[in-house]
């Protein structure tokens, strides 16, 4: 039996997919710690998290939304 390969396209798509459900689950996470701490230090540090992880999932959705432009 052959296996079929996929088009790299497709396959960009897909880890673009997964990077961005990941990346969801990430900030769930950081927002609930965030939600659950009083230490100025480790509030601090997660709303560094949260921004950062922000703009890598906006920017992996423009990635995203690009390959359905083209």
């Amino acid at each position: 039996m052959k296996t079929k390969k996929k088009n790299p396209v497709c396959q960009a798509k897909e880890q673009l997919l997964w990077e961005i459900e990941s990346l969801k689950q990430s900030l769930e996470i950081v927002n609930s710690n965030f939600e659950n701490v009083s230490d100025p230090d480790l509030i601090d540090s997660y709303i560094y998290e949260m921004n950062a992880l922000s703009f890598r999932y906006k920017y992996l959705l423009k990635q995203f939304k690009s390959f359905h432009a083209s």
